[in-house]
């Protein structure tokens, strides 16, 4: 993890990980789960602030990067750029790069969201930032510090170990054979499941990897996202279109929605809205080890009957968020 000097403390892309920093990473988290359970929280980002620069609509990750800071006690300052927001900014036809940067006068990093893939890279890597940028989703393109969250779900549901030298990695180590991750939904447009796929495959577990592809016809995993994986060793892809058989023997259902936003048009959506539901029916064929996740938003793709599953975690996972985000701050602005 580039949690350094100058630019690399900016966090942009799964891609920039390693495993060693990953595992810092989590075990960063766990002691932030234990503070905030023990003491609510504590004050080493005093006098530290935030800019949360929100292009499009967020609850969960606006939310949770919002109380991590508090909990570490910090403070924010939310910027709304969508449509009807609470910036003039770029109705005032600012660019990006300038309104990132004149926040910067004010803040000590700026996490952004924004609909361009590519978007927040150009603006942390350009000439103008100096202060750390973290990327809060690009388009379709990435969400780091999801998959961050997501993998430290499953590497805490599970007992996964990670292969790192002289790390306590291997505490708690409960689960032994492959890792079946199954992905299922809108896979093309769900850059949770982009970056999840590329941060798994490149994280060195001490298991087999197997990556269950599960859409419908329009809605595959993109070309470049198997690509990537296709480079990393130990990591097996498979396609189903039958989420049934894709579940037998799996180990994590990752779930995620039609997205209706990222749709030319409504009839587009209507073909493929509801093609798959996780439902009781499902939960009572699947693994009794298998665990559920979903970024959320749901909308009909996971029925609520499934809610008292234990193996429903995603409000663990909204949790996890929150710890996760702790430690990604904490990292880049030096007060782990």
């Amino acid at each position: 993890m580039m949690f350094h000097h100058g630019r690399e403390k900016n966090l942009i892309s799964v891609t920039q990980m390693t495993t060693s920093g990953i595992l810092r990473l989590f075990e960063t988290a766990q002691s932030m789960r234990n503070l905030v359970r023990s003491k609510g929280g504590d004050d080493r980002l005093k006098h530290k602030v935030l800019a949360s620069v929100f292009y499009e609509a967020s609850t969960r990750t606006s939310c949770s990067f919002q109380a991590a800071m508090m909990r570490l006690g910090g403070t924010f300052l939310h910027v709304d750029g969508g449509k009807g927001g609470n910036t003039s900014a770029s109705k005032k036809g600012e660019s990006l790069e300038d309104t990132i940067r004149c926040l910067e006068c004010y803040t000590d990093v700026t996490v952004l969201r924004h609909p361009t893939t590519g978007s927040v890279q150009q603006v942390a890597l350009g000439d103008g930032t100096v202060k750390p940028v973290i990327n809060a989703g690009d388009g379709v393109g990435e969400h780091p510090t999801q998959a961050l969250l997501d993998f430290f779900t499953i590497f805490d549901e599970l007992g996964l170990s990670l292969d790192v030298d002289n790390g306590n990695n291997t505490a708690d180590n409960s689960h032994t054979g492959p890792l079946v991750v199954v992905l299922l939904g809108d896979l093309k447009h769900g850059r949770t499941v982009h970056s999840l796929a590329k941060l798994l495959a490149r994280s060195s577990l001490k298991h087999e990897l197997v990556l269950r592809y599960c859409a419908p016809a329009s809605l595959e995993m993109p070309a470049h996202v198997k690509e990537y994986v296709q480079q990393c060793t130990d990591v097996k892809q498979e396609e189903y279109s039958d989420m049934s058989e894709a579940v037998k023997g799996a180990n994590v259902l990752y779930v995620t929605r039609v997205q209706k936003e990222r749709f030319e048009t409504t009839e587009d959506y209507e073909k493929v809205k509801g093609a798959y539901v996780v439902d009781t029916s499902l939960m009572e064929a699947a693994p009794q080890g298998m665990i559920v996740m979903h970024p959320l938003p749901r909308v009909d793709e996971i029925s609520t009957d499934v809610d008292s599953d234990p193996r429903a975690c995603y409000f663990r996972q909204m949790e996890n968020g929150m710890f996760v985000r702790m430690a990604i701050l904490a990292l880049i602005l030096g007060a782990p």
